[in-house]
């Protein structure tokens, strides 16, 4: 009788440390999961625009669209203001809407460089 309730105890031990193991593998599995995001150039294209902001994203784009000398001042905006970084650059998602991501970059030359990038240029 005596060794039943001995071996109870450690047999909840170790149910224990195998919860604790598996919550550990879910959790960091969770956190390299928010990290598998890359940068994705258009066809034709090596780099990606990154832009301060959503707003100044939309300025230029808006720009663009418009054509003429509107549109060309949208182009060289765009090669003024936003960052131009490599294709297939590992980025971080901190937030994202239906036009795009605000990110961080977290691989490479641009470590650390934050800013907007269209969902077009995200994978």
């Amino acid at each position: 009788m005596t060794d039943a309730k001995t071996s109870a105890p450690r047999a909840t031990g170790i149910r224990i440390w195998v919860l604790i193991l598996c919550a550990a593998v879910i959790g960091a599995a969770l956190a390299l999961s928010g990290c598998g995001h890359k940068l994705v150039a258009a066809p034709g294209e090596r780099t990606v625009a990154v832009y301060p902001d959503e707003q100044t994203w939309r300025k230029v784009a808006q720009m663009k669209q418009q054509g003429g000398v509107a549109g060309m001042f949208g182009g060289l905006g765009q090669n003024l203001i936003a960052k131009q970084l490599d294709d297939q650059t590992q980025v971080k998602i901190l937030s994202s809407d239906t036009d795009g991501a605000t990110i961080v970059v977290i691989q490479g030359p641009f470590n650390g460089t934050s800013g907007f990038v269209p969902k077009e240029n995200l994978n």
